[in-house]
């Protein structure tokens, strides 16, 4: 009977010592709070977006692959910076039909 009172208590407290352990070394277990409703961890530059920038996005993984309005939003963004950067070289170019094609592109 005591032999097995002695086994309970060095499985006790081996349990004890690996559990605070893995405390240590794993944290407390907290999760982070969720992001506010409409709120992305995905992130761009307001302007003059680089290739590292763009490199650099990540997206959210949900059930069935990424999110699909983050990948809208930097899909619009970047769009927005293509078409700027079109018209800013056909108005330094001076060619009014670069402008042409971007303001149609702009209308579909």
């Amino acid at each position: 009977m005591t032999t097995a009172l002695i086994y309970l208590v060095v499985v006790v407290l081996v349990a004890g010592v690996v559990f605070l352990l893995a405390s240590v070394v794993f944290g407390r277990g907290e999760e982070l709070p969720p992001l506010a409703p409409g709120a992305s961890p995905t992130r761009l530059p307001a302007q003059d977006i680089s290739g590292d920038d763009l490199r650099a996005v990540r997206f959210q993984l949900v059930l069935r692959g990424y999110k699909m309005s983050e990948v809208d939003w930097v899909l619009r963004r970047l769009g927005d910076e293509v078409d700027g950067l079109r018209a800013r070289i056909a108005e330094l170019e001076g060619t009014p039909e670069v402008q042409e094609v971007v303001d149609s592109d702009r209308s579909h």
